[in-house]
């Protein structure tokens, strides 16, 4: 009798299965030994590339066993599961068993067609499959799953992909995937049920998922996806919260795709519950040393206020880091409430307790490539052996985070050798700190311009910045080489080196041309978090000229109108500036670029005359407090700064050069409305009768009105920031603004203002006006959009107050670079 065992594999993917079920049918043939039933020897068939001896090791079947249905039946499965084997059979012949083999193809090449939303290198990466490896339908399918779920991904819940295989000689097969992409399954509407406090459309703004709309072609907002449904969930749920709504949930957050499989209907089912107000708040604590007298102050919250779980959070980590700055590094803040549904009123009790006292003992650093173990190491707020607190991890996260170097950030922590000992890991990816940049646009101060930059912002794994950028305009030229190293000779220092050269063109409103070619050598340091101090030398060789002297007037008259004034003319050739300057800064904004909330100050002051042609000194305050409104108008777009300033300069020295170039000018970006400059003293025109062609006959030494600066400026400006319609697809958000100030206190060397003398001949007669300390004040409205060439500023205002011989400039905009 003979025991035959058949299987056989198909490559469709709705039978990729069958291996799993395959039946095994047995029956007696002739020459088969009825009273041995031990196999003998195993003879392997069909193999090419795949040696004999691995065969065997697959199978549980072994020379010297038994012929069991249940080691032939799992032979079978094993050597199927490999996946090397397109078929195989196993027969018994006599006391033999014969394996046959069918032996899966090489994949000779992978090839994607009608695909253009994704590239051919990004679903290679999602695939398994490889050319010269073993060809596997199961593989295949679960590779076309994996390019469905890419798609799906881009919200093309509509595509399709179908494997072909192309047999090729010496048992080779290409594998093509057809794809079929199909149009953006997009988001038809969006449905919000048991809302009642608040309308869908107000709703519909707290969420990220948006409708589908013709304006958001540069969003992807519209885009089905259900991780940011669930966003979008705990976004309601913050947002009642921070509302009041104590008792809110989220019933369901449903995506349902249409018959058709071109949208999405969305429907997110709320229980809000009712609004609470704060009524008792205290303080326990459980700290040696630390009373509930001492932190009561610190609760920034008041009684009957709207519920806000926000900032009790806020609060709460508030509290906890004033601690740990106290010297209580283990001290921890947890916030508990007691509900009155009655009177709808939540008790805040803000409990102090000492955590458990944990230290680092060790810090591993992984996955940095390129970026030195000693440039993480000194960013994190820890170091071996010092207390370990959850805010530790937080902070050291957002430490790495802010330096940029990495594309993903994570840190870890393990149990150390003993239960009061952790291990902490950094584990980041980097990513590319070099850039290469073109860019061109227009502003309204320089004209048409082109730029180019190359930086590297991390050379050579040490943290370093550095760069040369360039730039052209109609108006201006500028050219810097600089580098920053964050840490200087291993110390809580920034150190940093300038090399430039600008030459600006501002005779469009000025008659002269300024050049500047200098260095400047830069040195801070950070007394905390919140407090730093700069140091900087600046030497520069500049000039002023490029106008028309003497022999161009006399030949052409009419130039006169557009000579300089005496007081420019004084001004003129070149001179050395040798400057030593330094500001103090204190920062508490929630962040540096496009702040929220928060304030900083900071005072400076320059000197010159260490060396050099200019002998004077300058100081400065500035501050900014910003104001969120999102209490008020229910969104984080909105906020309220308001901003300030004042300066002053004199000269130590009547021996030094006073350059106009070094003094305050007003007008432009520190108030919008008038011309850059455009504000405070000036040079007057004088018009000694007119000439037979009716223009103004200028004295001889008298020309054009020129913009002259001053000793004493001070700036304020309240602005609010605010949404548009669309603006969030678009990129688009508007501000309202309210500017003033004025400069005055004129700076020249010798001033010729004496009307009496203007008939001699020694003696250019020159009024100066606009030198008064009236405050100038400009309203508008202005936008800001993040284009896909670059940001646009555009900013319109109209002045409330000026005076007379004030220069104006209502609209300013400029893109390709922020200005």
């Amino acid at each position: 009798m003979r025991l035959m065992l058949l299987a056989s594999a198909c490559l469709l993917p709705t039978a990729l299965g069958v291996a799993e079920a395959r039946s095994v049918r047995q029956h007696q043939t002739s020459g088969a030994a009825s009273g041995n039933n031990v196999i003998q020897a195993i003879t392997v068939s069909g193999n090419t590339r795949i040696e004999t001896s691995t065969v065997l090791s697959y199978m549980v079947a072994q020379p010297g066993d038994s012929f069991n249905q249940d080691d032939l039946d799992r032979s079978l499965k094993s050597l199927y599961a490999t996946g090397l084997f397109k078929d195989v059979t196993l027969h018994r012949d006599g006391n033999t068993l014969l394996v046959n083999l069918v032996e899966n193809p090489i994949v000779n090449r992978i090839v994607f067609e009608g695909n253009h939303a994704l590239k051919d290198e990004d679903l290679r990466k999602e695939i398994s499959l490889r050319p010269r490896a073993v060809f596997s339908s199961q593989t295949t399918a679960a590779d076309r799953q994996k390019i469905l779920n890419q798609y799906a991904g881009k919200a093309r819940f509509g595509a399709t992909v179908t494997p072909q295989i192309i047999k090729l000689s010496h048992n080779r097969v290409d594998v093509v995937f057809k794809i079929n992409e199909a149009q953006q399954t997009l988001i038809h509407k969006i449905v919000f049920v048991g809302n009642h406090a608040f309308s869908e459309a107000r709703l519909a703004q707290v969420i990220s998922s948006k409708e589908n709309a013709w304006y958001r072609f540069f969003s992807s907002s519209d885009e089905y996806n259900p991780e940011r449904i669930k966003y979008d969930a705990e976004l309601l749920r913050r947002f009642y919260l921070h509302n009041g709504y104590v008792d809110f949930h989220m019933v369901d957050a449903t995506g349902e795709l249409s018959p058709d499989h071109k949208s999405f209907y969305v429907t997110f089912t709320i229980h809000e519950g009712d609004q609470y107000r704060i009524g008792k708040m205290d303080v326990r604590s459980n700290v040696r040393h630390v009373t509930p007298e001492m932190v009561r102050p610190k609760i920034q919250l008041f009684k009957h206020q709207i519920y806000d779980g926000t900032a009790i959070q806020h609060n709460t980590t508030d509290m906890q880091e004033w601690l740990q700055a106290q010297g209580h590094p283990f001290a921890m803040v947890r916030s508990e409430i007691a509900r009155n549904p009655e009177k709808r009123i939540v008790d805040l009790l803000f409990d102090v307790t000492e955590g458990p006292h944990v230290y680092v003992e060790r810090i591993d650093i992984n996955g940095n490539t390129i970026t030195r173990d000693n440039v993480i190491r000194r960013n994190l707020p820890m170091a071996e052996g010092d207390p370990y607190t959850p805010f530790d991890k937080k902070y050291s996260k957002l430490a790495l985070q802010d330096l940029g170097y990495f594309s993903t950030v994570s840190v870890d922590q393990t149990q150390g050798s003993a239960p009061d000992r952790v291990n902490v890991a950094a584990n980041v990816v980097e990513k590319p700190t070099g850039e290469f940049s073109l860019g061109g646009g227009y502003s309204t101060d320089v004209g048409v311009l082109g730029n180019a930059s190359i930086k590297q912002h991390n050379m050579l794994g040490t943290g370093i910045d550095a760069g040369i950028s360039g730039t052209v305009a109609y108006y201006e030229k500028q050219a810097d080489i600089s580098i920053t190293d964050p840490y200087f000779l291993n110390r809580n220092l920034v150190a940093g080196a300038d090399f430039y050269f600008i030459q600006n063109n501002y005779q469009t409103y000025q008659s002269y041309k300024e050049s500047q070619y200098g260095m400047s050598l830069r040195l801070g340091y950070a007394y905390n978090r919140y407090l730093s101090q700069s140091f900087s030398y600046t030497l520069v060789d500049r000039q002023v000229g490029n106008f028309y002297d003497a022999a161009a007037i006399a030949k052409d008259p009419d130039l006169m109108q557009w000579a300089p004034s005496i007081y420019v003319q004084q001004s003129a050739g070149w001179s050395v500036l040798s400057q030593l300057s330094t500001s103090l800064t204190y920062d508490r904004r929630d962040r540096r670029m496009n702040p929220h909330e928060g304030y900083m100050m900071k005072v400076g002051g320059d000197f010159a005359g260490l060396g050099g042609d200019a002998k004077y000194y300058r100081v400065k305050a500035d501050g900014a407090y910003y104001i969120p409104l999102d209490r008020i108008m229910g969104n984080h777009d909105w906020t309220v700064q308001f901003k300030g300033g004042v300066g002053y300069m004199g000269d130590w020295s009547s021996s030094g050069r006073r350059n106009i170039i070094d003094n305050f000018y007003l007008g432009g970006e520190n108030l919008r409305g008038f011309l850059q400059g455009g504000v405070g003293p000036r040079s007057g025109h004088i018009c000694n009768g007119l000439t037979s062609a009716g223009k103004c006959n200028y004295l001889p030494s008298q020309g054009q009105e020129d913009l002259l600066g001053g000793r004493f400026m001070y700036t304020a400006s309240a602005q609010v920031n605010f949404p548009l319609p669309m603006g969030d697809d678009l990129g688009i958000a508007g501000r309202y603004f309210l500017d003033a100030g004025s400069l005055a206190s004129v700076r020249v060397k010798n001033k010729y203002t004496d009307y009496s003398r203007r008939n001699q001949s020694d003696y250019p007669y020159t009024p100066i006006t606009g030198d008064t300390l009236t405050p100038r004040v400009s309203t508008g409205l202005g936008i800001s959009w993040k284009s896909p060439f670059g940001l646009v500023n555009i900013d319109g205002a109209i002045p409330l107050r000026k005076e007379k011989g004030d220069r104006l400039y209502p609209l300013r905009f400029g893109f390709g670079q922020q200005f």
